[in-house]
Order: structure tokens, then sequence, then C-alpha cells
């Protein structure tokens, strides 16, 4: 980032980074640095439907209290 002027980034990895990764980048003063690991990222994949698709879905169903109401 420094080589190239920048003052904001963003790394990504599918694992996991390391303590001293995660210290460096909390410590940065003059930067910002955002670390987002496979689990964030597969978070967001499906959050935002990027790279995923949509294979079924489910229905969840609840009493309708209305219906078996004695006030008809």
């Amino acid at each position: 980032m420094a080589g190239q002027g920048a003052s904001k980034g963003i790394f990504i990895t599918t694992s996991q980074f390391s303590k001293e990764a995660i210290a460096f980048a909390a410590k940065q003063l003059h930067s910002k640095i955002v670390l987002v690991n496979g689990k964030q990222l597969a978070k967001l994949m499906i959050d935002y439907d990027l790279g995923v698709s949509t294979v079924a879905v489910y229905k969840v169903k609840r009493i309708d209290s209305d219906f078996f109401s004695e006030d008809v």
C-alpha cells in the first residue's frame, strides 16, 4: 500500500490471517487496512449474492390464530 501511496486497503484470504498480520493491520496509524478472512468472505458472498446461486427456498409456517378464532 505504501508503495502505491494508498491510505486504505483491503486484504482478502480464503483461509485465516495470522495473529501477527492482525496485529500489524491494527497498529497502522496513517492507513486503514481491512482484513477479510475466509468465513467473512463466504458470509459476504451469501449476503450479497456474489458468486453463489439459490438452490432451494424453504417456507417457514406459523399458526394463524385468526383462522381458529371462535368470533365467527
